[in-house]
């Protein structure tokens, strides 16, 4: 191995023995006041491509449409046993790595220490990982999963059933309630947290380590080789941007439609796609100036900010809601979501194809691409950690945390139909839900704009974070790469949210994407299993 200064210097232990320089492939100059320092050629492939891919959904909406719902449906209905046993998978090896002595490991070598406390740890990890999504979804899922369990099975004349509803659908209310709730914990608690847990995993064991550099192609040098800093390497790394970017710009079209339909509550602003252009823009110019601040200064004290928020809210629907029945009940819905794992997460032979496929199949291939950010972005802040110690608190506790959020959230907005006989949150569009639901409680409208504030500043702990993740892929793994070039990921996640939304598909294109960039990543990360297994056992214990 080499020094920043040519010259051969010992190899620690553990450490892998390679001629490889952070930076050592970059194009590094200025434009006026403007200094980059990219890799060649990531950048250049994924930043062209990006705009290339917006030009032609700009120029051609109706075509871009109609190509983004045939790749929705085309992988959907070809590849869901691929992302469900995929998923299996990673929630397995992450288990027996738990139990086993590899567990010992620390990331980091034997001195290291944690950066950062538990609280500022978590905060980040969940933050950037589930924000948006369990905002939007909270109240929708399980009321869908409920509605549709209950509605029971429906058979075609082809013989395929044609409901939504998971499994074999409910023969009672009470199981309809049980089934719903399972079916909606389990497309965010360990399957989830499994996929992004293996790609953090990967990345910190190899950059803290190891010695290589924080970008996704170090994960496979005990495959490639010294191949992983050519074309190997290089097409992982673009591979990862796109899916970052897809993954991206589908949870901010998700976020900006959600915080469309708060404020027409609140405010009576319209709802469309310029009221969201208008929200996208917004968000990303807040996004923007935290980028600019950095990491310590901007995603850390929003994600800070957001859990507390969220902590007020959740305790608050808790308090206003149903709250014996939801406090008896949580430890019921945990118990049906490991009652159903099983057969919801059995990856060939089932029945309920549009359950397996429009929902478990899209949700997979959204974390996927999500998990290079994320991913990155935890292996950034979980240096110092034991290998036992991150898998746990990445896996299980961010999963409890979701049981409860799913329970008190779409638990009070079950007991709302069921018990009270209102069905505003039933009935409402599906960006409304959330709000339709607190409007049955007290103090509505300030928390509705609670519910606002924290889809919002989620979606600028998203946006900040992925671009730093980005940007350092795109600069060969250099962590002080200049703040222009994070500007500009952060400008073009927002111009992709904006360009899908406004395609002749909507949100449908946002969807189809993020499935379409999923794909072949589930193979990176596949690879990335036997990747983790080897570096583990190179390691000195």
């Amino acid at each position: 191995m080499t020094g920043t200064d040519g010259a051969a210097v010992p190899v620690p232990e553990g450490q892998i023995d390679t001629d490889y320089t952070i930076g050592q492939d970059n194009i590094e100059g200025s434009v006026g006041p403007i200094g980059f320092d990219i890799h060649n050629p990531v950048f250049l492939i994924s930043a062209v491509s990006v705009v290339a891919f917006v030009a032609f959904a700009l120029a051609l909406p109706e075509t871009a449409g109609t190509l983004f719902g045939a790749l929705f449906s085309g992988v959907t209905t070809g590849f869901d046993w691929f992302f469900l046993g995929a998923a299996d998978i990673f929630v397995i090896l992450c288990l027996v790595l738990i139990l086993s002595p590899y567990g010992s490991i620390r990331l980091g070598g034997r001195e290291a220490r944690p950066d950062f406390s538990y609280p500022a740890w978590f905060s980040m990890l969940f933050a950037a990982g589930m924000g948006i999504g369990l905002m939007f979804y909270g109240v929708s899922e399980p009321l869908s999963h409920f509605g549709s369990s209950l509605g029971g099975a429906s058979v075609g004349a082809d013989g395929i059933r044609t409901d939504w509803a998971p499994l074999g659908a409910a023969g009672s209310q009470e199981e309809a309630i049980r089934l719903g709730m399972a079916a909606s914990i389990f497309h965010w608690a360990l399957h989830p947290w499994a996929i992004y847990a293996i790609v953090a995993l990967s990345l910190a064991l190899f950059s803290y380590n190891k010695g290589l550099p924080l970008t996704i192609r170090s994960a496979f040098y005990p495959v490639f080789g010294e191949r992983v800093w050519g074309w190997p390497g290089h097409v992982i790394d673009i591979l990862a941007v796109f899916a970052t970017l897809f993954g991206l710009a589908t949870s901010l079209g998700l976020g900006a439609a959600q915080a469309n339909a708060g404020f027409h509550k609140l405010f009576g602003v319209p709802v469309g796609p310029v009221p969201q252009v208008i929200l996208i823009c917004g968000i990303t110019a807040i996004a923007l100036f935290s980028v600019v601040r950095g990491l310590e200064a901007g995603v850390k004290l929003l994600s800070e900010i957001n859990m507390g928020l969220a902590f007020v809210l959740l305790a608050f629907v808790l308090l206003a809601g149903p709250t014996l029945f939801l406090l008896t009940d949580i430890g019921d819905y945990l118990l049906a979501y490991l009652q159903y794992l099983p057969a919801l997460s059995n990856p060939v032979g089932r029945e309920d194809v549009n359950f397996a496929q429009g929902w478990t199949s899209f949700y997979w291939a959204w974390w996927i691409s999500w998990s290079p950010f994320v991913g990155m972005f935890i292996a950034r802040v979980s240096r110092g950690r034991t290998v036992r110690e991150f898998l746990v608190s990445v896996l299980l506790i961010p999963s409890l945390v979701c049981v409860v959020w799913m329970s008190i959230f779409g638990g009070t907005a079950i007991s709302q139909v069921v018990r009270d006989g209102y069905a505003g949150a039933q009935s409402a569009e599906l960006p409304l839900q959330l709000f339709a639901m607190l409007d049955a409680l007290p103090l509505a409208s300030v928390t509705s704009f609670i519910g606002i504030v924290l889809v919002i500043v989620f979606f600028v702990t998203s946006s900040d974070s992925g671009s730093l993740v980005i940007d350092t892929i795109t600069s060969g793994g250099k962590v002080d790469a200049p703040v222009p070039q994070r500007v500009f990921w952060c400008l073009f996640e927002g111009v992709i949210a904006i360009v899908l939304l406004l395609s002749a598909g909507g949100l449908k294109s946002l969807q189809s994407m993020v499935i379409s960039t999923g794909l072949p990543f589930t193979v990176v990360l596949l690879v990335m299993c036997i990747a983790i297994w080897r570096g583990l056992a190179s390691e000195p214990r």
